[in-house]
C-alpha cells in the first residue's frame, strides 16, 4: 500500500490506465503538458541509451552523461524513476519481462544515488504503452504498477502518459504519440525524444532481447562512470537464413507486438540483430572473452563510448 497517486496514498492499485484516468483525471493534464514539449532529435555526445529490456541509473554529477534515454516504444512502457532531493535518475525500457526484479533494482540505484543528499520523495514516471489492438500495452502498465505497489517504499506517480493519453487515430489505426523520452540529468527535464545513434554494441543487446533473455540487463556502472555490457549468452538460432531471406513485411508481422505502428527502420534492425546472432552463436566465447563484460568508457575528446581493450 505504498502507491502514491495524486498525492494520496492507495490501498489499491489501478488494474487498468482508463481506471487510473477516472479516478484521478489530474494524470491527463500531466500527459498533456509532456505531449505540448516538441520532439527533439539527440545526438550521441553525453548520452546514455538505454534499448528494451534494459535499465540505468545516474547521479546529476556524472560528468560522463547530460542524457539518459530510449525509443522506439510502441507496446512497451518506459520507466522513469526519480529522487527528487537529489536529482538522481533511473530509467528503464519495460516489455513486461523481467519487471518485479527490475524495479527493486531501479530504486535501489536511484536510493544509492542519493546517499548523503537532502531528504526527497521517490517519483515515478511511465510514457508509452498506446491503446494497441491486444492490449499489449495495458498488461506492460499493469505489471509495472503492481511492482511498484509491493514495493515497502512510498512512490508517487507524478507522469502517466499511457494508454489512451499516448494514442492518436491516423485513418482507422490507433498509433503512438510519444516513441521515445529523453531525460537531462542535470536538470530532471523529461521531454518526447528520437535517437538516431544508439550507442555501441546495438546489436549485440538486440540479439539478448531476441533470443529471448528474461531479465532486465543494467547497463551502467554509475562509480565507475561505465557503460558495461554482459556477459550473457543464448542458444544458436536455427533458420537464420530463412528469416532473412523473408520480406521486410513479413518480419514485421512475425517479429512485432505492433506492426502497423514500427518506425519504418524495424526491418532493417531486424536483419542487422539476426545476422548478429548467425555470427555468434556462443557470445560466451566470440564476445565474452573469459567471461567478461564488456565496458565502455566515455572519450572526454569526442564525448563518444569508446571500448576499454582488456
Amino acid at each position: 500500500m505504498v502507491l502514491v497517486l495524486n498525492g494520496v496514498l492507495q490501498d489499491d492499485c489501478p488494474m487498468d490506465t482508463a481506471s487510473l484516468f477516472m479516478q484521478h483525471p489530474i494524470y491527463r493534464d500531466y500527459a498533456q503538458q509532456l505531449l505540448n514539449i516538441p520532439t527533439k532529435s539527440v545526438g550521441p555526445v553525453g548520452l546514455l541509451y538505454v534499448g528494451q529490456r534494459e535499465m540505468a541509473a545516474a547521479a546529476p554529477h556524472d560528468k560522463n552523461i547530460n542524457i539518459i534515454g530510449t525509443d522506439d516504444a510502441t507496446t512497451c512502457i518506459i520507466v522513469v524513476v526519480r529522487h527528487s532531493g537529489s536529482g538522481a535518475v533511473a530509467l528503464a525500457h519495460f516489455d513486461g519481462t523481467g519487471v518485479d526484479e527490475a524495479v527493486c533494482t531501479m530504486v535501489a540505484r536511484v536510493q544509492e544515488l542519493a546517499l548523503g543528499y537532502p531528504e526527497g520523495r521517490i517519483e515515478l514516471q511511465l510514457i508509452g504503452g498506446y491503446r494497441d489492438p491486444q492490449s499489449y500495452g495495458e498488461e506492460v502498465f499493469y505489471n509495472i504498477m503492481q511492482s511498484f505497489h509491493k514495493h515497502h517504499l512510498e512512490i508517487d506517480l507524478t507522469q502517466a502518459c499511457v494508454g489512451e493519453l499516448n494514442t492518436v487515430l491516423r485513418g482507422d489505426v490507433n498509433c503512438p504519440i510519444v516513441y521515445g523520452v529523453g531525460v537531462n540529468i542535470k536538470t530532471g527535464e523529461i521531454f518526447p525524444a528520437a535517437f538516431p545513434e544508439r550507442g555501441p554494441d546495438r546489436e549485440l543487446r538486440d540479439a539478448r532481447i531476441f533470443m529471448g533473455a528474461q531479465n532486465v540487463l543494467d547497463i551502467y556502472d554509475a562509480a565507475l562512470g561505465m557503460l558495461r555490457i554482459g556477459p550473457f549468452n543464448y542458444d544458436p538460432l536455427r533458420g537464420a537464413d530463412l528469416w532473412l531471406a523473408q520480406s521486410d513485411e513479413f518480419l514485421l508481422q512475425h517479429l512485432s507486438s505492433s506492426p502497423d505502428v514500427e518506425p519504418p527502420h524495424f526491418a532493417m534492425h531486424m536483419r542487422a540483430t539476426i545476422r548478429f546472432i548467425q555470427e555468434n552463436q556462443f557470445p560466451a566465447i566470440t564476445v565474452f572473452r573469459d567471461n567478461r563484460p564488456r565496458y565502455y568508457r566515455r572519450d572526454e575528446a569526442t564525448g563518444f563510448w569508446s571500448l576499454v581493450q582488456s
